[in-house]
């Protein structure tokens, strides 16, 4: 279940739970009309809002208001689509206009705050185009329930919301507020009858009050993404009534799990994206209640607690990116309610994939970087609900399995870096729902025919490292109209042929290392998302399309080495210049490097070694202020190089290879403030023999 649907279930839970019997709606026989006043409120605060469909992104969202009226049966207000009157008074004691497809900003003097009696104003999912909290909110003393969730309200939450002391349920969360003057701590101190507190999203930047820990109400906290410091105190965690926690994607809160009672009722447990470190402490088996815990990209170490297998309702567990250790059987397999399982990136020690096979619930795998070995289980067929399956860089042998293909659910298959071998299945390639297809670095051999891809949605596509031949590479546009691809990484394999043109939405293509022939097609310039562009090491040839230099508006990297490209650099690459390696070499390019390469100032790297460049040596390119490496070697370079005119000229340059020219080269001072007074000899051996090599798999592998 996507997460953002289990927070909206999760909060009609809460609310249902926080709801106040007393104040409901009954017949129409036996209750009063409301007042006219607060009618008339009501009507002035429509009208002071636009209606919008994409003001909302609830896709069951409606504008309740635009049934208001004031004549007819209708004209009862106590009647109207969002509105809660009391069944003894009358008066407007709530106002739930979540999701009601309203734009504009609410004036500090509006009618709304006239609705003096609210107990319950839900504004949720609603556009307010970034304006304030308006400090008209004071007025709603009797406010029990506020929620301004997804709503675009910006700015520092004032003090006036500090005043409602009766609050007992605040959502402010996912709006770009600032909660600092006051802060954290002068809320908790003012809101004491908190029972449930979201503030994700908002700007904080503090360290968690030791005082939270006297909300001996509070039931669930949502701190997601605040900017959270410190130390996070861990009262929080025994509160007697807290049922869910988040504090996920604060990297500087830091923290551990203390022990846990018998008692406790948590249910929801997310430490995701902190600094929290230490063990799992055996008595984390006592939280009995708990349905999802997530400490992914955390400091946990050690050995699992055996007592994690009494977690039998557990159905969302996430352990990946941190140090756990030891063996992973015993621990996980009686969690039959599993839904999404994921270990990736953790030290356990190997073992195979059987196990799993028991968790027939499961929908989400994430197993890479686990140590598995073995080959893969045919028993995981029976997980019919599989979505997500990854068990990239293990050691998993022998054939991909037939199974594979007959789950029609998955939308990730991930086996990149194994030990996988034989053709792959044109039934995978049918799925219809796959988004990334990830079988890159394994053994696969034989014929892949792309004509067989069913799958609209792709947008991951990767079979790099293997020793594969394709049917109708060169005619993919035509044949598969991907037009959500966004990365497609086919490199180190045997593709011939033309060279085709991805949909315009890639923003990584990478086809290095084939037997690909031919020119570049202009139509490439069309790719204006590109990212990294590798075609290097294969047969290509003919002249740069000159509109290549329109792409380092976006291009980070752009790999042409080893083909037989002819003619000019390309003339004009743009002044907001993206691009930071740039690799031209090995190929047979005339003329002058282009001027315009000093518009490139995050360009790190730049070779263009082994063509017939005839030039003077370009000393303009030391305004570059990224510059690292610079190779120009085996060139027709010629002139003066000298000590740089000024301090700031190649002042971060660590590589430089100009060997191999024509003796009309001079070298003057070489370099000496950029090298550092290193020796070639050095600089050799620390950057190309060590970092070459990391360079060149990072882009292989990226």
């Amino acid at each position: 279940m996507p997460a953002s649907v289990r927070f909206l279930a999760m909060r009609m839970l809460l609310l249902f739970l926080l709801s106040h019997h007393g104040a409901c709606h009954s017949s129409p026989s036996m209750q009063p009309l409301c007042h006219a006043e607060e009618g008339n409120a009501l009507l002035q605060f429509k009208e002071s809002l636009v209606i919008h469909r994409s003001a909302s992104s609830d896709p069951s969202a409606y504008p309740k208001v635009a049934s208001w009226k004031v004549d007819g049966e209708s004209g009862d207000c106590c009647s109207w689509d969002g509105v809660e009157c009391d069944r003894d008074s009358g008066h407007v004691i709530g106002l739930d206009l979540s999701s009601s497809c309203l734009y504009g900003s609410i004036d500090p003097n509006s009618s709304l705050f006239h609705l003096v009696q609210l107990r319950r104003l839900n504004l949720a999912d609603n556009d307010f185009n970034n304006s304030k909290i308006p400090s008209g909110i004071r007025n709603l003393s009797r406010l029990f329930d506020l929620d301004l969730s997804y709503s675009s309200f910006s700015g520092q939450i004032p003090e006036e919301v500090l005043e409602l002391s009766k609050l007992v349920f605040l959502d402010l969360g996912v709006n770009p507020l600032k909660l600092q003057k006051p802060g954290l701590q002068h809320l908790v101190e003012a809101l004491t009858n908190l029972e449930v507190l979201h503030l994700s999203g908002v700007e904080i930047s503090s360290k968690v009050p030791q005082i939270m820990a006297n909300l001996s109400s509070l039931s669930s906290l949502f701190l997601r993404d605040c900017g959270l410091q410190g130390e996070f105190p861990m009262g929080i965690f025994q509160l007697p009534n807290l049922r869910f926690l988040s504090i996920r994607f604060n990297p500087y809160l830091m923290g551990y799990l203390p022990e846990f009672h018998r008692g406790s009722h948590l249910e929801l447990l997310l430490l995701a994206g902190t600094s929290f470190s230490s063990q799992l402490p055996e008595s984390f088996g006592n939280l009995k209640s708990l349905k999802e815990f997530d400490v992914a990209k955390c400091y946990f170490s050690g050995v699992i607690p055996s007592s994690l297998g009494n977690l039998t309702k557990l159905n969302y567990l996430d352990l990946s990116h941190n140090s756990f250790s030891g063996k992973i059987l015993s621990t996980f397999v009686n969690l039959l309610q599993l839904t999404y399982l994921s270990l990736s990136s953790n030290n356990f020690s190997s073992g195979t994939l059987h196990w799993l096979c028991n968790l027939t619930k499961l929908t989400s795998v994430g197993f890479n970087r686990t140590n598995s070995y073995g080959e893969i289980p045919s028993c995981l067929g029976n997980l019919t609900q599989l979505t997500h399956l990854n068990l990239d860089v293990n050691e998993l042998t022998g054939h991909l399995p037939s199974w594979i293909g007959n789950q029609t659910q998955l939308i990730l298959l991930g086996l990149e870096e194994n030990k996988l071998h034989g053709p792959i299945s044109d039934s995978i390639f049918r799925l219809p729902n796959l988004e990334t297809l990830d079988l890159g670095e394994n053994l696969f051999s034989g014929t892949v025919e792309f004509g067989l891809l069913k799958s609209r949605s792709l947008v991951s596509f990767q079979l790099s490292g293997n020793n594969l031949s394709v049917i109708g590479f060169e005619q993919s546009v035509d044949i598969l109209p991907w037009n959500n691809l966004r990365y497609l990484r086919l490199s180190f394999n045997k593709l011939d042929g033309a060279l085709p043109i991805p949909p315009h939405s890639t923003i990584m293509y990478m086809v290095s290392d084939n037997r690909l022939n031919g020119e570049i097609p202009p139509a490439i310039c069309n790719l204006t998302s590109l990212v990294i562009l590798q075609l290097s090491n294969n047969k290509l040839s003919g002249k740069l399309p000159q509109c290549l230099g329109n792409l380092s508006n976006s291009a980070s990297v752009l790999d042409l080495r080893n083909n037989s490209f002819s003619g000019d650099i390309p003339e004009a690459f743009s002044s907001d210049c993206a691009l930071r390696a740039i690799d031209f070499s090995q190929n047979q390019l005339e003329g002058k490097i282009t001027k315009t390469l000093s518009n490139c100032t995050k360009l790190e790297i730049l070779n263009i070694e082994q063509n017939k460049i005839n030039d003077v040596f370009p000393s303009w390119l030391g305004i570059l202020p990224n510059l690292r490496v610079l190779i120009l070697r085996s060139n027709r370079l010629h002139g003066v190089l000298g000590k740089p005119k000024a301090y700031f000229e190649f002042q971060r340059l660590q590589i430089v290879d100009l060997s191999g020219y024509a003796s009309g080269l001079v070298i003057g001072a070489i370099l000496g403030c950029a090298m550092n007074t290193r020796k070639y000899e050095w600089v050799v051996k620390n950057y190309f023999v060590n970092k070459g090599q990391n360079l060149k798999t990072r882009l292989r592998r990226n």
